[in-house]
């Protein structure tokens, strides 16, 4: 026979329990009943729970519940760059990035290289799950009256939501802003760009060339390619 304990992993074993009961009554009465558990597992010593107890209890549940309540808090004093909190429930953040070089991937069907580009200033607005972008026309920080133009990018709805595909999106309870912002940037930036979504051509001309020649001559974005939408950044607000 062989020892194999060591390769177990971590055991937790109970040591109390409760048990909640309830009147039929129309307005209904409940009682809390703690139970200690012994080496065997049988529980024993049955008690009414106590305050110390339900205070322990209390304290155990509150462990997400505080990572929950500093979910988009700020690490430093707020940069520029962010235009819009909103911490409740799945939170979301809107902000803007300034034109830029990024590496871009590119499925092997567009037949476009992988390799760093220019990309326009660009609008995001994403809360846990979903990420919405959209390009600008400058670097200057946008206000509600300013214009949004369609991110020049595959994989990209006409309504500027973005399609993850098998990208596994996993946004901590505990994020800051800063690092919510800058997980959802890499989530985009290093996914695959593979297809136009339901024929949305984002772009005044053809995406694939317009991507290949960015890509090998490393020249600035040409906002004159850039659609405009009918929407400003107050649409995004509401």
């Amino acid at each position: 026979m062989e020892n194999i304990i060591q390769d177990f992993g971590k055991l937790y074993h109970p040591t109390s329990a409760l048990v909640f009961y309830q009147t039929t009554d129309r307005i209904k009465d409940i009682y809390v009943e703690h139970f200690d558990i012994d080496k065997d597992g049988n529980p024993i010593n049955a008690h009414p729970l106590t305050i110390r107890e339900a205070k322990f209890l209390s304290k155990a549940l509150n462990i997400e519940t505080k990572k929950s309540r500093e979910f988009l808090k700020p690490q430093n004093i707020l940069s520029e760059n962010i235009l819009h909190i909103d911490p409740s429930k799945d939170g979301s953040v809107i902000w803007y990035t300034k034109g830029q070089k990024v590496d871009l991937f590119f499925s092997e069907t567009l037949g476009i290289s992988n390799g760093i580009a220019q990309v326009p200033p660009l609008l995001w607005s994403a809360n846990k799950q979903n990420l919405v972008i959209f390009a600008l026309a400058s670097d200057r920080r946008p206000t509600e009256k300013t214009v949004l133009y369609h991110a020049p990018f595959f994989n990209v709805y006409d309504s500027g939501t973005v399609c993850m595909g098998t990208v596994d999106v996993n946004i901590k309870n505990s994020a800051s802003i800063e690092e919510f912002t800058e997980a959802w940037e890499k989530y985009f930036f290093n996914s695959y760009f593979s297809h136009l979504m339901n024929g949305h051509n984002p772009i005044k001309g053809n995406c694939v060339n317009l991507w290949k020649e960015l890509i090998d001559t490393g020249n600035p974005f040409p906002k004159k390619l850039l659609k405009r939408t009918n929407k400003t950044l107050k649409d995004l607000l509401s």
